[in-house]
């Protein structure tokens, strides 16, 4: 039973005959006729009784008229899913550098373009935000960390980032042998690693969850630590902050999208994602723009 069968159908019934239906839909009478006789044969009973010009429903058509006036309701419904789920609730899921330093102007972006959708983001490790994306419960996630390949999940380099040692003003980084980690995991393996090269301990580091907090701590000359030269641009700009280039050779990170393979990706979270590309081309041109730069300062 074929929905447009269905549509012939109704509209000759609500129309009075099969000409002006026929003009109103734009088929040929034979058309008109192949659809009722189709109907009429699943349903193995007429649907019309034809006398002379005039049509008029059957029994069976009048009982069945009110069933295809639904089922046709349902098939409208159903073909404006895409349009309904712009209605409904994108789950993304991104460390703290990125959820403040790359994700607002996408957010924002998206919510002009999308102002019904209702945005959740998820902030945590990339080690947690991989095993949410891996049990379904983000529709996109962003990773702050060496690319990777996983069999499960859909891996999308957007840029690689650079790092670098930040330090109080006016200090060198042999100066500083007090150390402010992030969390475990991403580019604080690598830190971990060119310290221990250099002879400085690493036992005694002081651990913080939020970036901000190691900048402040930093400035204020606590010590030293590694981040990504995003989130420290504008304190090195206004001289709040001492840098040192990082050396790409010692382990390199980018900022990564991700979704699970399996997952159906809605029309909502490919919408996001393609705008979340369009704001990356302009990541990598503003790289291109300043980074000679910089290094040159920082090195």
């Amino acid at each position: 039973m074929e929905i447009r069968h269905l549509i012939t159908f109704k509209t000759i019934a609500e129309l009075g005959g099969f000409t002006r239906a026929a003009t109103h839909l734009g088929y040929a009478q034979s058309t008109m006729t192949a659809h009722i006789h189709a109907l009429e044969q699943e349903l193995k009973a007429p649907l019309f009784d034809r006398m002379g010009k005039k049509v008029h429903l059957t029994t069976m058509g009048e009982r069945f008229l009110r069933h295809a006036r639904e089922m046709i309701r349902l098939y409208e419904q159903a073909k404006d899913m895409s349009e309904q789920e712009e209605e409904g609730t994108l789950c993304i899921g991104a460390p703290e550098s990125l959820t403040i330093y790359r994700l607002p102007r996408i957010i924002q972006a998206y919510r002009e373009r999308y102002p019904k959708v209702n945005i959740l983001l998820k902030s945590g490790s990339c080690w947690d935000l991989q095993a949410q994306l891996r049990r379904g419960e983000l529709d996109v996630a962003f990773f702050l960390q060496a690319p990777f390949t996983d069999h499960e999940l859909y891996t999308e380099t957007l840029i690689d980032e650079k790092l670098i040692f930040i330090l109080p003003p006016g200090t060198m980084l042999t100066e500083n042998e007090n150390v402010l980690f992030t969390e475990k995991g991403s580019y604080r393996d690598y830190f971990e690693a060119f310290l221990r090269r250099q002879g400085i301990a690493t036992e005694n580091g002081m651990e913080f969850w939020s970036i901000e907090a190691i900048k402040q701590c930093v400035a204020c000359g606590l010590g030293m630590s590694l981040l990504p030269f995003v989130t420290v641009h504008a304190e090195l700009i206004e001289g709040k902050l001492a840098g040192q280039a990082w050396d790409s050779s010692f382990g390199t990170v980018s900022t990564i999208m991700s979704y699970h393979k399996e997952k159906w990706v809605s029309q909502a979270a490919a919408a996001f994602m393609e705008i979340v590309r369009t704001h990356a081309e302009e990541w990598r041109s503003e790289e291109k723009q300043y980074s000679s730069k910089h290094d040159r300062d920082l090195t």
